[in-house]
C-alpha cells in the first residue's frame, strides 16, 4: 500500500524516510504513526537497506508533535491505547537492528523529540529546536520520552525538560547529550547521507549485534549485559563478515562485508 503521509526512498543502502505533513508541521497523527510504522517495517526487512534516515519535509520541522485536534477528542481509555501505540511504532524503530538517523531540520517538539531519541543517532541543524511541552497541555510524554530522555541526559535534565515544558536550541540539546551532533541547516541532508553510507559499509552482523548488547544490555545489571556481550561476540566472531574483516586486515586491504 502507498504511504499517504511520508515518503520511502532508497539510494544504495540507504533509505530515508521524509514525514510530509508540512501544513501542520508534520504532526503525527495516528496515520501518521501508522505510516511510520509500515515504512520501518519495510525497511528493516529489506536486506539491501543498512542505514534508514528519517527526515521531515520541509525547513521548518523535523516533527512538531502530535495532532493535538486528535488528541483531545480521546477519552482516557483510548489515550493509553494511543500511547501504547506510539510506543510500539517507536519501539520498532528503536529496535531496527540497523542503525536509523534522526536528521533534525526544524521543530522536535512532543512526539518529534520522542521520534528522534528512538533514533540510534541523531544530527541536528543549527535552526532545530527540542522540547516535551506537553505538560502545557496538561500531559506528559507518552511515546517513550519519559524513559528515553532520562536514559539520554540524566534524570535532572529529563524533568527539567519535562516538568518546564521549555525549549532547548540545537547548541544546548548538543552539550546536554540528547544529540550527537549540530550542522549547518543547508548541509543537514547531505551530512546525515554521507554519515549513513560511511555507516553501510560496515559489517551488517556486528552492527545489528553491537546494536542489540548497547539497547538490551541497558536494561539489563551489568552482569547480565556482559553475558550477553559474550553471547553475541561469539555469534558473530563465526561470520564470514568476520573472516572477511580479518583477512582485510592482514592482507591491508578494504574488507566487503556481505551480512553472512
Amino acid at each position: 500500500m502507498p504511504f499517504e503521509h511520508l515518503r520511502l526512498e532508497r539510494e544504495g543502502a540507504v533509505a530515508t524516510i521524509t514525514i510530509d505533513r508540512q501544513r501542520v508541521l508534520n504532526a503525527l497523527s495516528t496515520a501518521v504513526i501508522d505510516d511510520l510504522r509500515r515504512a520501518s517495517l519495510e525497511a528493516k526487512h529489506d536486506e539491501a537497506v543498512r542505514v534508514i534516515i528519517i527526515t521531515g519535509a520541509g525547513d521548518k520541522a523535523f516533527v512538531a508533535g502530535a495532532d493535538i485536534n486528535e488528541l483531545a477528542r480521546l477519552s482516557p481509555a483510548e489515550a493509553r491505547e494511543h500511547a501504547l501505540f506510539g510506543q510500539h511504532v517507536f519501539d520498532v524503530i528503536a529496535r531496527m537492528g540497523k542503525p536509523v538517523i534522526a536528521a533534525v531540520n526544524g521543530y522536535a517538539l512532543g512526539g518529534g523529540c520522542e521520534l528522534a531519541m528512538a533514533c540510534t543517532f541523531r544530527i541536528a541543524a543549527e535552526t532545530a529546536v527540542f522540547g516535551q511541552p506537553e505538560i502545557d497541555l496538561g500531559l506528559i510524554p507518552g511515546y517513550g520520552g519519559t524513559q528515553r530522555l532520562a536514559r539520554l541526559v540524566g534524570r535532572a535534565r529529563a524533568l527539567d525538560l519535562i516538568l518546564t515544558g521549555r525549549k532547548i536550541k540545537a547548541a544546548e540539546a548538543l552539550a546536554i547529550g540528547l544529540v550527537q551532533r549540530v550542522v549547518p541547516a543547508a548541509s543537514l541532508l547531505e551530512e546525515a547521507r554521507t554519515f549513513a553510507h560511511s555507516l553501510a559499509l560496515k559489517p551488517p552482523l556486528a552492527v545489528r549485534y553491537g546494536l542489540e548488547a548497547v539497547t538490551r544490555g541497558l536494561e539489563m545489571s551489568f552482569a547480565e549485559g556482559e553475558a550477553l556481550e559474550a553471547t553475541l561476540f561469539g555469534l558473530v566472531a563465526s561470520s564470514e563478515d568476520m573472516r572477511e574483516g580479518t583477512r582485510a586486515f592482514l592482507e591491508k586491504r578494504p574488507p566487503v562485508f556481505k551480512g553472512k
